[in-house]
């Protein structure tokens, strides 16, 4: 019967808790719970936290937004909306503008108060909110296609040079230079290279002997021959090339082709140009790429 009752958990020990302390297997069982709920409170113990605070250090880096400042970019006849750090420098602008525009950073230049340089930031160059910037310069789609001319004509520009006699003997340009130096040139000074002067350039003549006036406005990205007919206005990216050559006897003067076509037939000739403004032309129409 006995065997029974505890087969049916009646018996004593089974009915009385406290009965599992005097039977040694019990107190194993009670250390096991207790070390498995020492470790179970082990595992699931919250790992330590810094408790959060609002107060800031010292240390602290505080990361400033430059100033910025809005302007106008403005290139052949197309105008840009361009927002730029106030400090940032006239190179890092064209960089900007190199992929804005399609215009190579070597071949751009930029205009806001004259002739702005690339070392100086935008605030010193004079950019001003709301202001214009004019971006003068050539794509580098123009510009490969100048540099890729065809063969016939690089042969032909290098032929006409090496076996011609020098421009100013040739029958063409003798019948113009043979009036000798108009009474209202420019003065010209051999071996200086000079800006251009903030005025046109006049007292030139063209091949029919008729008087040409020379006007820059890199504003409008134009050359304009004046004569007194009429005056012609050209992209600059028309023109494809400029030579010269000073006139024997007057070295402090040059005959100027103006090239505005494929090939040296398309010149538009200049003559009597100030020496010292020579390479001041080619820079103002050509750029920092010209290859001729």
């Amino acid at each position: 019967m006995e065997f029974i009752a505890s087969e049916k958990g009646d018996s004593t020990e089974n009915r009385d808790p406290n009965s599992l302390i005097a039977n040694g297997s019990s107190k194993n069982v009670v250390n096991i719970k207790e070390d498995v709920g020492a470790e179970k409170s082990h595992i699931e113990a919250p790992p330590e936290c810094t408790p959060c605070t609002s107060e800031t250090t010292e240390d602290t880096e505080i990361c400033e937004i430059p100033e910025q400042v809005e302007f106008t970019v403005v290139f052949n006849k197309l105008k840009h909306d361009i927002t730029f750090a106030y400090d940032a420098t006239v190179s890092e602008l064209k960089a900007h503008l190199e992929r804005v525009c399609g215009v190579p950073q070597s071949a751009q230049k930029l205009i806001i108060k004259g002739m702005a340089r690339d070392t100086m930031t935008l605030r010193n160059a004079g950019v001003s909110k709301g202001g214009k910037v004019m971006l003068v310069g050539s794509k580098m789609d123009d510009i490969l296609a100048v540099k890729s001319a065809p063969k016939e004509i690089l042969e032909e520009k290098a032929s006409s040079q090496s076996s011609k006699e020098p421009l100013c003997m040739q029958k063409i340009h003798r019948k113009v230079l043979d009036k000798g130096i108009p009474p209202d040139a420019m003065p010209g000074i051999k071996g200086v290279k000079e800006p251009l002067p903030p005025m046109p350039l006049s007292g030139m003549l063209n091949k029919h002997g008729g008087k040409v006036r020379l006007t820059f406005k890199p504003e409008q990205d134009q050359l304009w021959l004046g004569t007194k007919e009429r005056t012609e206005k050209l992209a600059m990216a028309s023109i494809k090339g400029i030579t010269s050559e000073p006139i024997k006897d007057h070295e402090e003067y040059h005959i100027m082709c103006l090239q505005l076509g494929p090939t040296m037939a398309s010149c538009y000739w200049v003559y009597w140009v100030p020496a010292q403004y020579i390479e001041a032309i080619k820079d103002a129409v050509l750029g920092v790429w010209q290859f001729f």
